[in-house]
């Protein structure tokens, strides 16, 4: 069976053949699986932003589940701004890649997503590599700011938002002072990884306190120029900070679609 959608003057981008990406549920059909499905390829970038979704019973043929199911799904990416539902219109993936994201990520949080469970994979591996190569190559001006990265986090007090910025900041300028461009890149192109993180786990307790001391062994070693130092530092730091992120994502499974999140990162 071939799904197609027909374009109107309000999309941007024709939808694809989504019968060549969608397969049938395995399981017994749910909100959450359907949606978990949807995110999977809207975040791979298969559907782009501005593209019209299928209508309900397109969707409902090629993923073989009731209406109901999609029509549910759909309606819990419209609330998490993933995609905007226009009455007589259609469903539409929003615009500004931006924006979508970091709710994409916080999304697949909450479901248990494969490909956000790799990229907090990737994520723990890349900051050992930075704290490592920064011990190595850092000079007393390197070390000096991130000294004052450091110092913004104290300061922050109970400002969230500046507490989170300066812990972004802090690992950003440590894969600066690593000095190896492709690395850098990468740490900054899952920045929004780093902003969701943060933003799950600043109410459990004992974060900050933790995530001050954490980021002060990692800045000890680098000033102690001790490579070995710095990636066991910054590895135990990972181990904490995914120990919090698992923490906030089992606390929040109820929340999910149909309150059958996996609760895995």
């Amino acid at each position: 069976m071939t799904v197609t959608s027909q374009p109107d003057q309000h999309s941007s981008a024709a939808a694809p053949d989504l019968a060549q990406l969608l397969r049938p549920v395995v399981r017994e059909s749910s909100v959450s699986e359907v949606a978990k499905r949807l995110l999977d390829h809207l975040s791979a970038g298969d559907i782009r932003p501005g593209t019209r979704l299928p209508a309900e019973r397109q969707l409902a043929e090629a993923l073989g589940v009731a209406r109901s199911s999609v029509r549910g799904a759909l309606s819990a990416l419209d609330v998490l701004g993933i995609i905007e539902i226009r009455p007589g219109s259609g469903s539409y993936v929003r615009e500004g890649t931006s924006e979508f994201l970091p709710r994409a990520i916080n999304w697949g949080l909450m479901l248990g997503q494969r490909r956000t469970q790799d990229l907090v994979e990737v994520r723990t591996y890349m900051e050992g590599v930075s704290a490592r190569l920064a011990a190595e190559r850092a000079s007393d001006e390197d070390v000096a700011r991130l000294e004052e990265h450091l110092r913004h986090m104290r300061d922050a007090g109970g400002d969230v938002t500046a507490f989170i910025d300066a812990d972004i900041a802090f690992h950003l300028e440590t894969a600066r002072i690593a000095r190896n461009t492709v690395l850098s890149d990468i740490l900054h192109s899952i920045r929004a990884l780093l902003q969701v993180w943060m933003e799950r786990v600043s109410d459990i307790e004992g974060t900050v306190s933790g995530t001050l001391c954490e980021h002060d062994a990692v800045l000890q070693a680098i000033r102690d120029r001790d490579p070995e130092a710095a990636d066991r530092a910054m590895a135990e730091h990972m181990r904490m900070a995914s120990a919090r992120l698992r923490a906030s994502v089992d606390g929040s499974a109820d929340g999910s679609a149909d309150g059958s999140a996996d609760g895995e990162a």
